[in-house]
């Protein structure tokens, strides 16, 4: 059975920067997402006042968070068909061409020395041994302000080479609005709704094309402004991945199959073991194709000679599915 982690992280209060109003709900409310509808075993909570886990503080000082990235991470824990999710409403800091989160303590005075890098953040994810990794950030400028360009550029490229699927809140060129009428970030909003029964998007592909209509019409109509979410998911079968099992349609896990068929025949075993045990995930554990393609793929590496793989026919995902990778952001000229 796949493992389901994730790590979520809310700051209202900070000591250095400005408050903000919706960060910390915005962890609540995607731990019980998580939690209750994901199927997700175990969330790490952090937000101005949550809880101590086993007798330690969970505030989201730079410590804290340092600790729980070193310990948590030092050592592979998960493996195929297993999912890791990191969740982050906060500030974010770019400085010196780097991208940086605020912890609480994050002095924007000393940013190299109190806040955390995204890509140390992203490189100890990579660690956990999962193959999907989620990398989710609702922050934009630096506090908001109306010259410079924020995080996302950096920790863009950074998750085209690791493999890391990410979602941005906005494009460094913008701002992530908080709505007081909903009482969230439109981000997070869009975010829950997409993975929740309003949207039911199973897929990164899917959730990428409800955030792109539904975060702009809530700040369209609350701000009478824009902001622009975009996603990274390369190579191309990162995009096709079953965030939420339980909206998998049959055309989601035809493509799935399609990404797994390939794999196997450019024999890219690790890779299709992946991807057929998500099809196994998304099916309940009863698709025999995925049980025969895995079964296959055991005796083929067991074998002291590998033949040549017979040639297979890929069944044809349905027409409304597309195949097509996730495109770099908009560009959109910096604000004057």
């Amino acid at each position: 059975m796949a493992k389901n982690w994730a790590i979520a992280i809310g700051i209202n209060q900070y000591d250095y920067l400005q408050p903000l109003n919706y960060a910390k709900r915005d962890a609540l409310l995607m731990q019980e997402f998580l939690s209750h509808e994901a199927g997700f075993e175990r969330i790490f909570f952090f937000s101005d006042d949550s809880p101590e886990l086993a007798g330690k503080s969970t505030r989201p000082t730079r410590t804290n968070l340092l600790r729980v990235l070193r310990q948590l991470f030092d050592n592979p824990f998960m493996g195929a068909g297993d999912n890791f999710w990191f969740f982050f409403s906060g500030h974010g800091i770019r400085y010196a061409d780097r991208d940086y989160l605020m912890p609480c303590d994050g002095d924007p005075e000393d940013i190299e020395n109190t806040a955390i890098a995204i890509n140390f953040i992203t490189e100890r994810l990579r660690r956990c041994g999962a193959d999907n990794v989620v990398l989710i950030l609702d922050a934009c400028r630096n506090e908001g302000k109306k010259i410079g360009e924020g995080i996302g550029r950096q920790t863009a490229e950074e998750a085209r080479q690791q493999g890391v699927i990410s979602f941005f809140s906005c494009i460094p060129q913008e701002f992530s609005y908080e709505i007081e009428a909903l009482q969230q970030g439109a981000f997070t909003t869009a975010l829950l709704e997409g993975l929740g029964i309003q949207g039911r998007c199973a897929t990164v592909e899917r959730l990428e094309q409800y955030l792109r209509f539904r975060v702009p019409e809530l700040v369209r109509q609350h701000k009478n402004t824009r902001q622009t979410p975009y996603v990274i998911a390369e190579p191309v079968n990162k995009s096709h991945l079953i965030l939420v099992p339980r909206y998998a349609t049959l055309a989601d896990i035809a493509t799935l199959k399609n990404d797994a068929y390939r794999a196997q025949s450019k024999r890219d075993f690790d890779l299709a073991k992946q991807l057929w045990i998500r099809v196994l995930a998304a099916a309940s554990g009863q698709d025999m194709e995925a049980i025969e393609a895995l079964e296959e793929i055991a005796r083929l590496r067991n074998s002291s000679a590998i033949p040549d793989l017979p040639q297979q026919t890929i069944p044809q995902a349905s027409k409304s599915v597309t195949n097509t990778p996730i495109s770099k952001p908009p560009q959109i000229p910096t604000p004057k």
